[in-house]
């Protein structure tokens, strides 16, 4: 429910909502993905076998725009769960979005986003 929420803010966002749009051309196989990683960030199901930090790197994307990704997380998971679950999502979310911010950085991205890859429905580079 909170990925669907999220998504459905982030995809309409200004700043964030091109950048989906482009990687993105099926939503409704993607979501089961998205589910998956975070199954297996929260719970440690395992659901989910990828590489997250390399596709995301790929993409057109700016430390600004994982700021951005946060307060959408933060909203969505505050408007779906109890304070203490959003606030074990929003702590999660932070590490991850510090992680890819700092990914950028190492790669020298922290200005202009690269140009746009698009991804098919399994979440691979296309």
């Amino acid at each position: 429910m909170l990925v669907r929420h999220f998504y459905a803010q982030a995809a309409v966002d200004p700043l964030l909502g091109p950048v989906f749009h482009t990687a993105i051309n099926d939503w409704e196989a993607h979501i089961p993905r998205i589910c998956a990683f975070w199954s297996s960030t929260m719970l440690g199901s395992g659901r989910y076998k990828g590489n997250p930090f390399g596709l995301h790197m790929a993409l057109p994307l700016d430390s600004a725009m994982f700021a951005r990704w946060l307060a959408l997380w933060e909203t969505a998971a505050a408007e779906i769960f109890a304070p203490e679950a959003a606030a074990a999502f929003v702590a999660k979310a932070k590490l991850i979005a510090d992680s890819m911010v700092l990914g950028l950085s190492r790669t020298g991205r922290t200005g202009p986003p690269r140009p746009s890859l698009r991804f098919n429905a399994a979440g691979d580079p296309e």
